[in-house]
């Protein structure tokens, strides 16, 4: 045998030896659970540690917190584990961190079984309590807040909380029950139904939505779901766009990125049971009837005038089933439960989801000045096609169309747009300014990189507003920051914006262990936060966001949902400042934001909006009666409170909207387009918060016809 012959079978018999390693290795990773779990904590570990724009050292004090978040993860409510059990289980408080670092991984296991085993001893509790009637004179009351109060103390204390817990949902059916009946005394067909009738059908209904909760937690929870769980509780510590997916959960989350969704055009979560509405697709058709509302919970789904199906404890794959229906134009009723506590029953007919309707749009405000108003509800951008929709080419087709219309002004919308593509808020934001830089962003190890509008045009130089609120993320941080340290517009909206500023990738994990293995599918990705986007004056979008130059009190500011409410976001810092010149170097809004900021704060609906709020706020913080006295007077309160909200942000005087020429072919061209155009300017022409932006403008379009006046003498 020659030497080429033996250098070729030395390398085939090493490539051979390797190969029979990895596929004995993923052989014994199918099939040890411990072996694949340990494999994908370390590896995530690795990758978290090393890779993560600013990481946590990962150590005892880490390993601390990530056992109190796992608890809490599987057991939000604190209403399973006892207090015995946090102790017992303490013993991992120091230790979570070396599993990470590769030592053999204990502590998941033991978690889990704690609460496979107190979900099993809860599951038996509910029948026993929901068999008795229960006495709503008595004077009792339940905390629902985990937040205010530790784990039970005991099996005793858990049982009583859990019948607290039952009693009040009981109340809730039993008084929602009594309405109707009474609400429908002079119906056609009306059968009266006692008291006591109602109650036991109150307790069949939530016994039912137990059974259903129980039966979905038995089938879900499974050991890989909830090393799922105990995975996310390491990878959010980090901050809380760090995820880990495993295969199952990556293949979900790329279709919801890529724009697939339900029939009616919702995006559903689940919450200890309960189905509820994350968030409306802009276009769709929940989005266009106006009546769902996001963290509305679907009680239960009917299709057409069939009989409803009690969804409450299903699986949202399962609730998403009788949503979506199999056939365009027919019906699906939903009952929704708002935040208020009022019950709905919500007709909508099911439509693919018109990705026009989610493109930017304009139409006309006329007033005392003519205003051009531009709604983007993303930073859309089709890369899968050449000519596909860009919303920076879009968004420069409608100012067009705008000057043609003698426009005198420009309010830019952006509320409710949580982001996309940052190629288009680059070319977007140099619609509105000459050349400069637009944003900055920053890696672990590198130099800022600016990235600049090289295009001297100017699209538009007229009097701009850009309205942002406690949605607006990401890309819509980016534009909104901009335009504000250029002072090329005013900014106006919430308290501030959501304070996304940071930019992530899915890495496989397994990839790179050796140089001849490839990604193992087994074991799913970690969506890593590597870099963070600052403003070119140098500081951070990240955690406080963009605040206004005018700010209006938001109705949704109670609900607390922006990134700083969460104790894992990344902290705001800054960076050297970019170099570039504002459009304008004088005071010339500060009079109008002075004037109108002061204006707001004296203002009987923006001061009621905010009481309103604030009354909600501490509303939630409180403990709930189980007398149905004291509930209905709570509940007509919180009702009364919700009303007034509704009736303070819409005008009682419209504003006067109309469509562009250019698009008045369009949107007529149909029934169907010529009835969305019509609740597209609706919704917008009793909008409090426009009105508002246009009481500003007109103040910015006199000022510059003023200075305008005086540039000619």
């Amino acid at each position: 045998m020659n030497k080429k012959s033996l250098t070729l079978l030395l390398v085939l018999v090493f490539l051979g030896l390797v190969i029979a390693f990895n596929s004995q290795g993923k052989s014994d990773l199918q099939e040890d659970p411990k072996a694949k779990f340990s494999k994908i904590l370390k590896s995530a570990g690795e990758l978290i540690e090393n890779d993560h724009f600013s990481p946590r050292k990962i150590d005892d004090n880490f390993s601390k917190e990530v056992l109190k978040q796992v608890l809490k993860n599987l057991d939000d409510e604190k209403t399973f584990f006892l207090q015995s059990d946090v102790k017992a289980l303490s013993k991992y408080n120091n230790s979570i961190d070396e599993e990470i670092h590769g030592q053999d991984l204990q502590s998941f296991f033991a978690i889990n079984d704690i609460y496979l085993k107190r979900v099993k001893e809860v599951s038996e509790l509910y029948l026993p309590i929901l068999a008795k009637p229960f006495d709503f004179s008595y004077d009792e009351k339940v905390m629902l807040d985990p937040d205010k109060r530790d784990y039970p103390v005991n099996e005793k204390d858990r049982a009583e909380l859990w019948r607290k817990r039952l009693k009040y949902a009981v109340l809730t059916k039993y008084v929602e029950f009594r309405d109707e009946r009474d609400s429908s005394k002079n119906k056609k067909d009306f059968i009266f139904k006692a008291d006591s009738t109602l109650e036991r059908e109150a307790r069949d209904k939530v016994r039912k939505q137990m059974d259903r909760y129980f039966s979905t937690k038995k089938s879900r929870e499974t050991q890989e779901e909830n090393f799922s769980v105990f995975m996310n509780a390491i990878t959010g510590l980090m901050d809380p766009h760090t995820n880990y997916f495993p295969p199952v959960d990556l293949r979900a989350f790329n279709e919801s990125m890529s724009g697939r969704f339900y029939g009616i055009g919702a995006q559903l979560k689940e919450d200890d049971g309960k189905i509820i509405i994350s968030s409306l697709v802009s276009g769709g058709p929940a989005w266009k009837s106006g009546e769902l509302k996001e963290n509305d919970e679907i009680i239960a789904v009917g299709q057409g005038n069939a009989e409803s199906v009690d969804v409450t404890g299903y699986a949202v794959s399962d609730a998403v089933k009788l949503i979506r229906g199999s056939e365009k134009g027919t019906e699906v009723r939903l009952t929704v439960k708002r935040i208020d506590g009022s019950i709905k029953i919500i007709r909508i007919i099911r439509d693919e989801v018109n990705l026009e309707e989610t493109f930017a749009k304009s139409a006309i405000i006329n007033g005392k000045h003519k205003v051009g108003y531009i709604y983007l509800p993303e930073f859309y951008a089709d890369f899968e096609r050449p000519n596909g929709a860009r919303c920076a080419v879009d968004v420069a087709k409608e100012i067009e169309k705008l000057k043609a219309e003698k426009v005198e002004g420009i309010v830019f919308d952006l509320r409710g747009n949580g982001g996309g593509s940052l190629y288009d808020v680059i070319q977007m934001a140099g619609l509105f300014i000459s050349t400069g830089p637009i944003c900055q962003v920053k890696g672990k190890y590198d130099k800022p990189t600016i990235l600049p509008d090289k295009d001297s045009k100017i699209q538009y130089d007229g009097p701009l507003i850009v309205m942002v609120d406690g949605t607006s993320a990401s890309a819509s941080e980016i534009f909104s920051a901009a335009i504000q340290d250029y002072k090329r517009g005013v900014i106006i909206g919430a308290s501030s914006t959501y304070g996304k500023g940071t930019v992530q990738k899915n890495i496989p994990l397994g990839q790179g262990l050796n140089i001849f293995s490839n990604d193992d599918p087994e074991m799913g990705v970690v969506k890593l936060t590597l870099q963070k986007f600052y403003r070119i004056n140098g500081g951070a979008t990240q955690l406080r966001g963009v605040t206004p130059d005018i700010v209006l009190p938001d109705r949704f500011d109670y609900l607390k949902f922006r990134e700083k409410d969460n104790p894992a976001a990344l902290q705001w810092d800054e960076i050297p400042r970019a170099t570039y010149e504002p459009v304008r170097t004088d005071n010339y809004f500060d009079k109008v934001i002075a004037n109108t900021n002061s204006e707001v704060k004296e203002s009987a609906i923006f001061s009621s909006i905010k009481s309103s709020v604030n009354w909600l706020d501490q509303y939630n913080d409180r403990e709930y009666s189980l007398n149905i006295n004291k509930y209905k007077s709570e509940q007509k309160q919180l009702k009364e409170t919700f009303n007034l909200l509704d009736s303070l942000v819409k005008l009682k005087a419209p504003l006067t909207l109309m469509n562009l020429n250019a698009d008045t072919a369009k949107v007529n061209s149909t029934e169907d387009k010529r009835e969305k155009n019509k609740q597209w300017l609706k919704a917008r022409s009793n909008d409090v918060y426009i009105d508002e932006s246009i009481k500003v403008m007109d103040r910015l379009i006199l000022q510059n016809n003023t200075s305008s006046a005086k540039a000619k003498l």
